[in-house]
């Protein structure tokens, strides 16, 4: 007998109320960042809240997703913590009508869905990571003022000047160096 897995849900048992899921399993998000090689530590296990409400066509998600994680700043790559907490909300669309489910490519399109047994089923660690990796910032920043790195010798300039020459410039510019605009 085949192994079930708890993290996919058979959408044919969801209520025309909806039903509320949680995932906190830290293998649904340590698996992937390690895969990735995504430069991210959580500092406590995420947790994603879930509502699947069925529509006529499909199945509208709706849900949180919170976490403590430790990510490099994009400027000085200091580690740095980070609390995210996002509401999200998604639409799984059911195969096309008059489409069997064994004629549908689950490859392409939606990654949410599987065939199992037959089954259309939802996998909600894939629910879970995709929403992870969106709420995750593109750009951190350890604080508002943070200089970053040198370009040149990759000093920390938050811990002061680095040791490379003030950079003077395209020489064939200098003769406009003194130029003055008056406004008129």
């Amino acid at each position: 007998m085949p192994h079930k897995n708890p993290l996919h849900i058979p959408l044919r048992d969801i209520p025309p109320q909806g039903k509320r899921y949680e995932v906190t399993d830290a293998a649904v998000w340590e698996g992937p960042l390690a895969e990735f090689q995504i430069d991210c530590s959580l500092d406590e296990t995420p947790d994603m809240q879930l509502t699947i409400l069925p529509t006529d066509e499909g199945w509208l998600l709706r849900g949180t997703i919170s976490a403590l994680v430790t990510v490099p700043c994009s400027r000085c790559a200091a580690p740095m913590q980070v609390s995210l907490h996002e509401a999200f909300e998604d639409y799984v669309q059911e195969p096309e009508e008059g489409e069997s489910l064994a004629e549908h490519d689950f490859a392409e399109g939606d990654d949410h869905l599987l065939l199992e047994h037959g089954a259309l089923m939802l996998d909600l660690s894939a629910i879970a990571w995709e929403q992870f990796a969106l709420a995750l910032p593109s750009t951190p920043v350890c604080k508002a003022d943070c200089r970053g790195l040198c370009p040149r010798c990759g000093a920390d300039l938050n811990q002061g000047p680095c040791s490379c020459p003030a950079d003077e410039g395209d020489p064939r510019l200098a003769v406009l160096r003194g130029l003055k605009v008056e406004k008129a």
